[in-house]
């Protein structure tokens, strides 16, 4: 069963786990499991992906429950009127704030500006020597995408030189192995942490915020972070299934 993080009669949101894709996808045709037809069927009616995770990207993800809902929060993204927040675990030591404002290039070639604001929650030193260094340096993110460009978080925090842990084909190789080798570590370390935005039909401002799922945690826990984590008022779940 997908955690339904927020429902009234035109819009739903999930938690959606790692390793999920959001609808079928001619690049992976292998899975057999989606997020769109496992809550059609566990609502047992049509349901409208409002936005896109990627597949290793975990946390909040909304959808509309009928065609004029989902066109008209669609426009809302699409006008930048919902406000986005990610958790991140990144190589090295960010900065407390920053804005990266570095254009992109679409699958179709077109250069589009993007920017994303980010702060910095917490950092940690590992005594896990890697390459020439005799520890490892992480730092926790909280990023704020002001635009919606595809893999925008994972390539501009690649391009600061603080790729996101478990980033694949962005990130760093050597990290991802490490993680993998050393602590059994598959998924990618983002995580759709809230969306804000103007109810479509009421104008009720809504807040939905999505807890982090168990692999998450376990990083968290490695960093030595549980006790913030407490303090954020923030329980691990499992993933569905």
């Amino acid at each position: 069963m997908l955690e339904i993080l927020y429902q009234d009669e035109c819009l739903v949101a999930i938690n959606k786990p790692h390793g999920l894709l959001v609808h079928r996808s001619p690049i992976a045709n292998d899975v057999t499991e989606f997020a769109l037809q496992k809550l059609r069927d566990q609502l047992g009616q049509s349901v409208y992906p409002v936005h896109r995770l990627d597949r290793k990207t975990s946390g909040v993800l909304l959808f509309g429950l009928d065609e004029d809902s989902h066109r008209k929060m669609q426009q809302a993204f699409a006008e930048g009127e919902v406000s986005k927040t990610y958790w991140a675990i990144v190589r090295g030591y960010t900065e407390p704030n920053a804005e990266i404002d570095y254009p992109l290039t679409n699958d179709k070639g077109k250069v589009q500006n993007a920017v994303t604001n980010f702060k910095t929650i917490a950092q940690a030193e590992l005594k896990v020597p890697f390459g020439k260094h005799e520890t490892s340096r992480y730092s926790w993110v909280e990023a704020y995408p002001k635009t919606g460009r595809m893999h925008q978080l994972r390539k501009h925090f690649a391009h600061i030189l603080h790729p996101i842990i478990g980033d694949r084909p962005h990130g760093c190789n050597k990290q991802n192995r490490l993680f993998k080798e050393r602590w059994d570590m598959r998924t990618m370390l983002l995580h759709a942490r809230r969306l804000e935005f103007k109810h479509p039909n009421n104008g009720d401002r809504i807040t939905i915020e999505a807890t982090i799922h168990s692999e998450f945690s376990r990083m968290m826990e490695l960093m030595g972070w549980s006790a913030l984590l407490a303090e954020l008022d923030l329980v691990p779940i499992r993933n569905p299934g």
